[in-house]
């Protein structure tokens, strides 16, 4: 099956993702996708693959492969040095438990190769939001485990650094966001760091796209940040998906049942679920805003529903 001819791949790339990997990362980004053919191209002959068009693309490239014993997998490569070397470190640890399997790395070069999810659908696609929750939950709890002792993963403490780099490039205000809500996000986050409840290994952004339905389990996890905290943090990202929940018949009613599933099956404290969902969907507006454009009216909607339920 050996291919790796570069040429096979002078692909006409989305303008949305060249344009957010060279905002993240500049000159370097550029100078990545330039040499994404030829990337592309090694990976053929390395691995003995034959790589299918892409899937949508977002800040990585991910491609459907097919291995010379015709098995499938799916390619990720990355131009996101740390961010990329800590969600292969947490697949690595979860070893397929509530995630798709890691079948080979090379964090140097951006890397991965991963268990293809069959029939792999997304969350998203059931039509019942309870229901959803509940599963998402459910994956919660398998994803669950002791962090590793030697994981080099950052935490939500060094999530919270954030804030401070946004303030500081607003001079010391909250540049485009809405600046009540962002310090309560701000004072809120800080406040939860000092919780005492144990660490565990998190995803760090489990939501309705990243988990997919599978063979040898009804559904599986995908992407995980990768970072070590306790265990109502990871319940923060499913609040502010999907994409279209603010704009659904009475969103404050579904992030309410999301708060009351999400306690129960995780037996964890509602309100500091919803205290977490605020702080992370706070956090998540920062990011976005990070990124120059309007993406963070989302989150900021979500913690404005979730702000007056605390």
């Amino acid at each position: 099956m050996r291919g790796g001819d570069a040429r096979r791949h002078p692909m006409k790339l989305p303008r949305a993702f060249e344009e957010n990997v060279s905002h993240a990362l500049g000159n370097r980004g550029r100078e990545w996708i330039e040499n994404l053919p030829s990337l592309l191209a090694s990976c053929e002959r390395e691995y003995d693959m034959r790589i299918g068009p892409p899937f949508e693309l977002s800040y990585n490239y991910v491609a459907p492969v097919t291995l010379a014993d015709g098995s499938e997998a799916v390619l990720k490569l990355s131009p996101h040095g740390n961010d990329f070397r800590h969600e292969v470190t947490a697949t690595r640890y979860f070893a397929g438990r509530g995630m798709a399997r890691l079948l080979h790395s090379n964090e140097a070069r951006g890397v991965a190769l991963l268990q293809r999810l069959r029939p792999g659908r997304m969350l998203v696609e059931l039509d019942d939001d309870d229901r959803q929750t509940e599963i998402a939950a459910d994956v919660m709890l398998e994803l669950r485990r002791e962090p590793p002792s030697d994981a080099d993963l950052p935490t939500p403490r060094d999530w919270f650094q954030a804030f401070a780099l946004h303030r500081s490039a607003h001079g010391g205000g909250s540049g485009p966001l809405p600046p009540v809500l962002f310090e309560r996000g701000e004072t809120t986050y800080e406040a939860l760091l000092d919780s005492a409840e144990p660490p565990v290994l998190l995803h760090g952004d489990l939501h309705h796209y990243n988990i997919l339905s599978a063979q040898r389990a009804p559904w599986l996890a995908i992407d995980p940040h990768g970072l070590v905290g306790e265990p109502a943090f990871e319940t923060g990202a499913f609040f502010g998906n999907p994409f279209d929940l603010l704009t659904r018949p009475d969103p404050e009613r579904i992030v309410k049942r999301r708060a009351d599933i999400l306690a129960e099956r995780l037996d964890l404290d509602r309100a500091w679920i919803i205290a977490w969902g605020f702080a992370y969907q706070t956090l998540s507006a920062v990011w976005s805003a990070e990124r120059g454009g309007t993406g963070w009216g989302r989150a900021i909607g979500v913690a404005e529903i979730l702000a007056t339920m605390m």
